[in-house]
């Protein structure tokens, strides 16, 4: 039988099979993951150890997606001109740098050096979000892009799930004085550096073939020249914005979340309490009992384990449904969750905080894909530029911390309702904004 007729979600359509190439880089799927979940941690923390609002608190986010926002462009310029390969080993190089850099931060022990060591290896994850995010939707079935890419986000999940509970056990504020409170913090980013070490050198000897993708656009106006040829694709525009708005809604939801632990757990009634041990009430009871370092877990396995969870949940319902229909019913129901957060309902609000990191847990793969949706060789830049959106995980949170500050944390919740309504609007648009007709399905009719 020829090759050309096999089939299988990493089967290319010339009969090429890029399942290894695949597991390689969910690697850095896990990787990135692991180091964007520390980072939600460190809000609580510098709040504590250097006495910061929540606004100030929020800069750690913007030294991380100011990372993003700077080197997307380069990036996409790296993958183009020396090939998916080169682009993979930069970004695991400034990762290393930026992990490193934490040894001499604990010495200087100044707020904006830890912010500087966040940036440095933020330039690296965004180099290789930049690159694996369209590298995992051509690894295979064209057919089945968004399911590739939302399978490889399942193990960005389990990262984000472990970054919290791994690196908690260092971040964690000490109770003693704050001079030491932060001399522990390099330990998991050395570990991160250690880890990233054996992956260059894997990298350095596999074998990452460069895959283009037909352009379906091929035949417009090509005169025109390449940077107008994308933005002339509103599928692809509003998919910048989409992702702007997404991460940071994601961000700030991610980065409050132990504040919210904090401040707005009502006490449990007394029918509930008898049904759980003494410790656990006492734990829970007024939410300021929750300590950081109590918190972590909670963020890691109970927020965190329900953004997997959402993965993989969302990854089989893509497997038949129309992703573009599925974001934009997603979408809905988070702004009504977020709704339910502001409203400030008691344990209803802190179920809603849950149900929606489950239910905002597609959204980025899934707009990434329809983002670069029949665009070819194309493609790598579209990708830069949607990676360059993640800015928005810079400026959301500033705005939700400014507002929990002059208000409160509920309050602040409005803005991702507002971000979560404009990607509901981007998905039910899609099939228009694509030309496509809405005869996209992700994996058994094209995404």
């Amino acid at each position: 039988m020829s090759t050309n007729t096999k089939k299988g979600i990493f089967v290319a359509p010339d009969g090429k099979n890029y399942a290894i190439t695949f597991i390689l880089v969910t690697t850095l799927f896990l990787l990135w993951g692991f180091c964007n979940g520390m980072i939600d941690i460190l809000n609580k923390h510098f709040q504590t150890t250097m006495s910061l609002s929540k606004m100030q608190s929020a800069f750690v986010q913007f030294a991380n997606y100011m990372g993003y926002f700077i080197m997307a462009l380069p990036a996409g310029w790296i993958a183009r001109r020396y090939g998916y390969k080169i682009g993979i080993l930069t970004g695991l190089g400034f990762i290393a740098a930026g992990a490193l850099w934490f040894i001499p931060a604990i010495q200087i022990n100044q707020y904006w050096a830890f912010l500087t060591g966040l940036f440095i290896l933020a330039i690296g994850l965004a180099t290789l979000e930049t690159i694996a995010n369209p590298y995992a939707t051509v690894l295979g079935d064209p057919k089945m892009d968004a399911t590739r890419i939302n399978m490889a986000q399942t193990c960005n999940g389990v990262g984000w799930i472990l970054g919290p509970v791994v690196g908690g056990s260092f971040i964690s504020a000490s109770t003693t004085t704050t001079a030491n409170a932060n001399e522990s913090l390099f330990v998991p980013y050395v570990g991160v550096a250690v880890v990233v070490g054996v992956l260059f050198t894997i990298f350095c000897f596999a074998n990452v073939p460069d895959i283009n993708t037909p352009d379906d656009y091929v035949a417009e106006e090509k005169a025109t020249g390449e940077a107008v040829h994308i933005w002339r694709h509103p599928h692809f525009v509003m998919a910048v914005l989409a992702q702007f708005l997404y991460c940071g809604a994601q961000t700030g939801v991610f980065a409050f979340f132990i504040n919210y632990l904090h401040s707005e757990i009502p006490p449990l009634s007394a029918q509930l309490a008898g049904y759980l041990p003494a410790a656990w009430t006492t734990a829970i009871d007024g939410g300021y009992a929750i300590s950081e370092k109590g918190a972590n877990p909670i963020l890691g396995f109970g927020a965190f384990g329900f953004f997997l969870a959402g993965r993989f949940v969302g990854s089989a319902i893509l497997s038949f449904s129309r992703a573009h229909r599925t974001l934009g019913i997603y979408a809905i129901i988070n702004v009504l969750l977020m709704g339910v957060i502001v409203m400030k309902v008691g344990w209803l609000s802190l179920i809603a905080l849950f149900l929606s990191i489950f239910f905002m847990s597609i959204m980025f793969p899934t707009i990434f894909a329809l983002g670069i949706h029949g665009l070819g060789v194309q493609s790598k830049k579209a990708a830069s530029f949607i990676v360059m959106a993640i800015v928005g995980g810079a400026l959301v949170p500033l705005l939700m911390g400014h507002i929990a500050d002059v208000n409160s944390m509920s309050l602040g919740f409005i803005v991702p309702l507002v971000c979560f309504a404009y990607i509901a609007v981007y998905g039910l648009l899609w099939p228009k904004l694509s030309n496509s007709g809405g005869v996209v399905s992700v994996s058994t009719g094209g995404h």
